[in-house]
């Protein structure tokens, strides 16, 4: 590749990233179906047929939004490794409830499946929740592989916190303080219970 292609390439990226971040600030607490086309132009200040250029459709534009802006809760669940576990624990929890704090419509996305049964959607869900549970696994028990039982019962845990979550978002009047604390209490009686069924996840002391 040469040096002008090079940067056509670069700025089409930084051109697509700008759409994508754009796309972020619209779709925080905008639904899909509140946006038309039109509306995600004039916002980012382009002609409409450069949004059907890089993304194809208004889904596909949508998709891409809600994939970047999941990357950034999959990073932080899966960042911090330096920390104690329990410590850690927290700061995932922390991270998905300010996630859906502030990427409302995205959230609510993900954990309902979007518009319909979206295959993309579900299977973005899916990819989530298994790092997640991962991330959870790692601080729990440090390591990410678990039995399937442990396995099962952190899933269970995890559907509760998307269902809590899903609430607390329509009572702003909860601290997250406050939701942060009720899941990691369930998360603890999680764990014991899996330390009873599962020899070999032992539920892990409690934080000091």
């Amino acid at each position: 590749m040469n040096s002008t292609q090079q940067f056509a390439t670069e700025r089409s990226q930084l051109r697509r990233a700008e759409l994508i971040a754009t796309g972020r600030k619209l779709f925080a607490d905008t639904s899909y179906d509140a946006l038309s086309m039109d509306d995600m132009a004039r916002h980012a200040g382009v002609a409409k047929g450069l949004i059907y250029y890089y993304f194809k459709s208004k889904r596909g534009y949508y998709f891409a939004v809600v994939e970047d802006s999941v990357a950034e809760l999959v990073a932080r669940a899966a960042s911090d490794t330096e920390l104690p576990r329990a410590e850690r624990v927290h700061r995932t929890i922390d991270g998905y409830l300010l996630y859906a704090q502030h990427h409302q419509a995205a959230f609510r996305t993900v954990v309902t499946g979007g518009v319909g049964f979206d295959t993309q959607v579900q299977a973005l869900r899916e990819a989530v929740r298994e790092e997640l549970i991962a991330a959870i696994a790692e601080g729990a028990y440090g390591r990410r592989g678990i039995p399937q039982l442990a396995r099962l019962a952190l899933l269970g845990w995890l559907s509760a916190v998307e269902s809590v979550t899903l609430d607390w978002l329509n009572h702003p009047e909860l601290a997250r303080e406050t939701v942060r604390s009720l899941l990691v209490r369930m998360l603890r009686n999680t764990l014991d219970t899996v330390g009873e069924f599962v020899p070999e996840c032992p539920s892990p002391p409690p934080a000091a």
